[in-house]
């Protein structure tokens, strides 16, 4: 049967929800944007790590990969791709070796089953201006103000803010202030 993007993405949350549900603190979020739009992972968990998970059902194609590849690797402690059987040979040559690999498949019940062939690995690679840039403007402005950065900068656009965060603050530090961000969001704008 084929598998389609709505059922992995199902199939997917029931584990994540299942996975983290003693974990108040975890944000699961779907198509979270990156890199200040140039791509959307298809669901991303925060708690004490940024994971992303991209699907490629059967319906997809791997044309985007390379560049949505590029992309996650600058903000994700790591990645997770949820594929169909058919494109397992092809991602091998695209994505890093530290990138999980799941290959999902329907069963005859409908149900998606994932299968691990390769768990992610923690990417040792993160980019602090990219990671920046998943901050609001507020956001940023309020962890400048934090540490006594914001000294003319108040009034500066946000490509400025985000600059002198991650100039500023070791990396470590940005990851956590990031995290506790998206998680304290009472909204989420719609992209």
């Amino acid at each position: 049967m084929k598998t389609k993007d709505i059922d992995i993405r199902k199939s997917l949350h029931c584990i994540l929800q299942k996975e983290h549900e003693l974990e108040p603190d975890t944000l699961i979020l779907d198509e979270l944007v990156v890199c200040q739009g140039d791509a959307r992972i298809d669901v991303a968990v925060v708690n004490g790590e940024m994971n992303g998970y991209e699907i490629k059902s059967e319906s997809d194609t791997l044309s985007r990969l390379p560049s949505q590849s590029e992309y996650y690797n600058k903000v994700f402690d790591k990645v997770t791709i949820l594929t169909a059987s058919k494109f397992v040979e092809g991602i091998l040559d695209i994505i890093p070796e530290w990138w999980g690999i799941t290959q999902a498949e329907k069963e005859e019940d409908g149900m998606v089953h994932f299968f691990v062939l390769r768990e992610a690995q923690k990417n040792l690679n993160i980019d602090a201006l990219s990671l920046a840039q998943l901050l609001w403007r507020d956001e940023a402005i309020s962890i400048l103000k934090e540490r006594g950065l914001q000294k003319g900068l108040l009034s500066k656009p946000r490509q400025v803010l985000w600059r002198a965060l991650a100039e500023n603050l070791p990396l470590q530090e940005l990851q956590d202030e990031v995290r506790g961000k998206l998680k304290a969001r009472s909204r989420w704008r719609v992209h």
